[in-house]
């Protein structure tokens, strides 16, 4: 979702909550935006250093190592809640990272304040060996589940499709479930007299000064 709040206040209707780390691996963050944005900026440009210095593109689970032991060094004090994917030479791969850096490895993983919701859509809605299309469709019922059941959740649909020729689709808005009509300004006139005058006065401010 796109939604990003202060409190009891929306304070961006269309956050960017997906996360580039390298070419074919990408994080979704929940929790402090802040939190998940310097964080994945900081695994980012580690995870080219080591391509760099290995000469060799970085695998899934190097971004995971890098992001679960940054993560536990905080103890939970950065408030960052990641679901971590990407493909590399030995396949497709998805994690979560708890903000205290516990890891879970799974077909389909949610989070956030939204993730129940989510996770009750792809229980029901995810089969194995599904193809992009195919798999595109729970992914997107399971995110929409989550904008109208979660108050922490809500506004536009992101989704990033990650293949194994290296190729990457990043489709921002995807959806846009809450789009609200322009309402345009009307042309009110009134006849004269309509509201009454109950009294007048007038002041000289030259007088005043």
């Amino acid at each position: 979702d796109t939604r990003a709040t202060e409190g009891p206040i929306v304070a961006d209707k269309n956050c960017e909550k997906i996360h580039y780390l390298s070419p074919t691996i990408y994080c979704c963050g929940a929790g402090i935006a802040a939190d998940t944005e310097n964080t994945t900026a900081l695994i980012s440009s580690q995870l080219k250093l080591h391509q760099l210095s290995t000469g060799k593109a970085p695998r899934v689970h190097t971004a995971c190592t890098l992001l679960k032991q940054y993560l536990f060094q905080y103890q939970g004090h950065v408030s960052a809640a990641l679901v971590l994917g990407g493909v590399d030479a030995k396949g497709a791969h998805l994690f979560t990272i708890a903000p205290h850096g516990s890891v879970d490895c799974l077909p389909y993983v949610t989070m956030g304040s939204g993730s129940l919701a989510a996770m009750a859509m792809f229980e029901s809605g995810f089969q194995p060996d599904m193809d992009e299309e195919e798999a595109k469709a729970p992914v997107h019922e399971a995110i929409c589940a989550g904008i109208f059941n979660d108050l922490g959740s809500g506004s536009n649909v992101d989704l990033c499709v990650i293949r194994s020729n290296g190729e990457v689709d990043f489709l921002r808005n995807y959806d846009r479930p809450n789009d609200v009509n322009v309402r345009y300004q009307r042309d009110y006139t009134y006849p004269r007299g309509t509201t009454p005058v109950i009294a007048d006065k007038v002041e000289a401010i030259r007088a005043l000064v």
